[in-house]
C-alpha cells in the first residue's frame, strides 16, 4: 500500500496531467518545438541544457517521471514527479508514456501529457532523453503530426572518445572500470548519430550554446512553422 506521502505524490500528477490536458484543448498550436537532446554520459549535455534554459527564459524543461527516492534538494514536480513502482506501472500500462525504460534498477518516462500539453499552450519544449528514448519518441511522432511538427533531435557528442574520457576521468565520479564501461556504451550511442536532425560536436560551453541557438532559431523559422504575411 502506498502511504500519505507516496499518494500525494501521485495525485499531484494526475491533477497535472488533467489540467494540462484541459487547458491544450481551450489554445491554439502556436507551432512550438520539442527539442530533444541525446548524449553520452559526459558529453555535455547536462550543462548546454542549463545553459539553453538561462539563454531562452521562455523555453521551460519536460518534467519526467521516476521510481527512484528524491534526493536531497529535488522538488516533487519541479525536478522529477516521483512515483512508487506500482502507480508507474500503472501508467506504463494505460500508455500514459511517450517513452519509458529502467536504468539501474530504477524506471524513468516522459509522460505524453506533460509533453502535448506543454506544447499545445505554445511553450517551447527541452527534453532530455537517451539514445533509446530518441528512437521511441521518434517513432511516435511519425504517428502524430502534433509531434512530428514539433520535434527538433539533436545529438551531442565531444569530438573524439579520448576527450570524452578524460572528461569522465575529471569528474572524479566514476572507477577507472566503471569509466570503461560508460565508454563501451558511449560508443553504441554515438554510432546512432545519423538518426538525428543534427549533431553537434561539443567543443566549449560558449561555442555549443552558441550552436545550440543557432539550431533552434533557424528551426523557427521552417516554413511548416512560419507562415508569410498576407497581402
Amino acid at each position: 500500500m502506498m502511504n500519505s506521502q507516496e499518494q500525494e505524490r501521485t495525485m499531484s500528477v494526475e491533477r497535472r496531467e488533467s489540467r494540462g490536458e484541459s487547458q491544450a484543448k481551450m489554445l491554439p498550436n502556436l507551432s512550438p518545438l520539442l527539442v530533444l537532446i541525446s548524449a553520452p554520459s559526459g558529453g555535455g549535455k547536462t550543462t548546454l541544457c542549463q545553459q539553453l534554459l538561462a539563454a531562452r527564459p521562455q523555453m521551460t524543461r519536460a518534467v519526467t517521471c521516476t521510481t527512484r527516492a528524491p534526493r536531497e534538494g529535488e522538488r516533487d514536480g519541479t525536478d522529477y514527479y516521483f512515483l512508487d513502482a506500482a502507480s508507474f506501472l500503472k501508467r506504463v500500462q494505460a500508455g500514459n508514456f511517450l517513452e519509458h525504460a529502467t536504468v539501474y534498477g530504477n524506471s524513468y518516462g516522459t509522460l505524453k501529457a506533460e509533453v502535448l500539453g506543454k506544447l499545445r499552450q505554445g511553450t517551447d519544449l527541452l527534453l532530455t532523453v537517451d539514445v533509446q528514448g530518441a528512437a521511441t519518441i521518434r517513432e511516435r511522432a511519425q504517428e502524430d503530426a502534433e509531434l512530428e511538427r514539433a520535434l527538433v533531435s539533436v545529438f551531442l557528442t565531444p569530438v573524439s572518445l579520448g576527450v570524452l574520457e578524460e572528461r569522465l576521468n575529471k569528474r572524479g565520479a566514476d572507477s577507472p572500470a566503471a569509466i570503461q564501461k560508460r565508454l563501451s556504451v558511449a560508443r553504441q550511442e554515438i554510432a546512432q548519430w545519423k538518426n538525428f536532425d543534427y549533431l553537434l560536436l561539443s567543443t566549449s560551453i560558449k561555442e555549443d550554446l552558441r550552436r545550440m541557438l543557432a539550431i533552434i532559431e533557424a528551426e523557427k523559422m521552417r516554413t511548416l512553422r512560419v507562415q508569410a504575411p498576407e497581402s
